[in-house]
């Protein structure tokens, strides 16, 4: 080849290169170089929401099949109880080992519980045991993945970059949910509401492989990088290589304002989404009895007749973050900064639940929950996610583990109780649960004022960029 072929050959490659470049920054404010770790990361929780929204339906199904709406809501206190072994078991382990095995034996778990699920029922243990064992712990088992993810994102980047890339990231998990919901719909009938667990199962082995190829990758980055002393390289390598220092997630949480802030919002946000879930549940289980009472549920048994209706209304929900996550979040997050994305879904929830406290039908919870979810999945989750940007790597892993497992489902807690005190004392109609939505929320926009201010005094760590 000549060296004006040679030329041509690379201009043109330059040329595709920068292309994909501003492709990328239609989404968001993405730098040349930092693509490829951003990217592997989308795909590792593309991957990550995609299982747990392949059987997000199956666990309304099991448990709104046997069970009330009503102990859906009461499940949530036992969750937040097994919580508080789990997230210290979780802070023993990260600080016995490095976050590529942490990341891999905590996934590995979770695995071999949906293949003990298939197991269970080859046995023939009744589906309201089942339903109900398998509620607390996919309960567990969300939170949980998609903490310790972000955690590994947080402990990759520097809060400048993080800021602007975490858009494209987060991408992944508004882009998988919605996948994941319509995995389900094509396989429910064939699999079934067990089989269709060991298709998760074998994407979150998938997962694994994608955690430690990037863990690998960003430590030959640390070696090969221009302008770093071979001293401080190793030091760097060493830092990621090793395990985190010793302390619960829960201390971390409670000697800090900021993060002890944080673990209120989410805590009072949870109880807000769950008293709407609820509210969606109710009206979704009555209709389907009276649709199995009338014959009218095309040939489909009452849990698939409601696992269709969550599948759909997840999928629409998921629609909706895409839209968000693709043309929003990474504009908002440069005109209002992170602090000002922290409003955003508050007053979008003090609209929805103030319409429906004035009348609650199907369609119109249906579009208010999808709306609410949506922004939660997109612009909330990759806010939240920030937040962590300007903390230490234990506060990283630990405490956001913390934070968003025991205090999100500390939330579940509280509405189980509103829910028990509704409906045993107080016959309260959905419009009763939203109208206690709208005050909740305007607490949640005072505590989320107060985040902001925290925010702006923080100084981020030192970290390699």
């Amino acid at each position: 080849m000549s060296n004006s072929e040679t030329d041509a050959a690379l201009s043109d490659k330059r040329t595709k290169y920068n292309l994909f470049y501003r492709f990328l920054r239609l989404f968001t404010d993405i730098r040349q170089g930092e693509a490829g770790k951003a990217l592997l990361l989308a795909l590792n929780v593309f991957l990550i929401l995609m299982a747990y929204y392949i059987i997000k339906p199956v666990r309304d199904a099991l448990i709104l099949t046997a069970k009330s709406p009503e102990m859906k809501s009461y499940l949530g206190a036992a969750q937040a109880i097994i919580l508080i072994f789990v997230v210290k078991a979780f802070s023993r382990l990260a600080s016995r080992v490095p976050r590529h095995l942490l990341i891999t034996w905590v996934t590995l778990f979770f695995i071999s519980n949906l293949i003990i699920f298939n197991i269970l029922d080859l046995f023939r243990v009744p589906m309201g045991t089942i339903g109900i064992i398998f509620y607390i712990w996919i309960g567990i088992f969300n939170l949980m993945v998609v903490a310790q993810f972000w955690g590994f994102a947080n402990d990759l980047y520097t809060e400048d970059i993080g800021k602007r890339v975490f858009p494209l990231v987060a991408f992944g998990a508004t882009l998988g949910a919605p996948l994941g919901s319509k995995i389900n719909t094509w396989f429910i009938e064939s699999l079934g509401l067990y089989r269709v667990m060991l298709v998760s199962a074998g994407i979150l082995g998938v997962c694994i492989i994608l955690a430690v190829l990037i863990h690998r990758s960003e430590l030959q980055r640390l070696s090969g990088k221009l302008g770093l002393a071979a001293p401080d390289q190793e030091r760097q390598k060493k830092i990621q290589e090793q395990p985190l220092q010793k302390g619960g997630g829960f201390r971390l949480v409670f000697k800090s304002r900021y993060l002890l802030l944080i673990a209120v919002v989410v805590g009072l946000y949870n109880f807000i989404n769950a008293n709407g879930e609820y509210m969606i549940a109710r009206v979704v289980s009555g209709i389907a009895n009276k649709a199995v009472e009338l014959g009218t549920t095309g040939g489909l048994d009452k849990g698939q007749y409601i696992d269709k209706f969550f599948a759909e209304y997840h999928f629409l929900t998921s629609i909706l973050a895409i839209i968000i996550q693709l043309f929003l979040v990474s504009r908002i997050f440069k005109w209002v900064g992170v602090g000002g994305a922290l409003l955003f879904l508050p007053f979008i929830a003090l609209g929805g639940y103030g319409i429906i406290a004035f009348g609650a039908t199907i369609l119109l919870l249906k579009w208010v929950k999808s709306l609410e979810n949506g922004t939660d999945y997109s612009l909330m989750k990759t806010t939240m996610a920030a937040l962590f940007l300007k903390t230490s790597r234990e506060e990283k892993y630990k405490a956001k583990a913390a934070i968003d497992t025991f205090f999100w489902r500390g939330g579940d807690t509280l509405s189980a109780f509103a829910v028990f005190l509704g409906t045993t004392y107080l016959a309260a109609a959905v419009e009763g649960y939203a109208g206690l939505n709208v005050v909740c929320v305007a607490i949640w926009i005072v505590l989320s004022l107060l985040i902001v201010r925290e925010y702006k005094k923080i100084k981020a760590p030192a970290q390699a960029k």
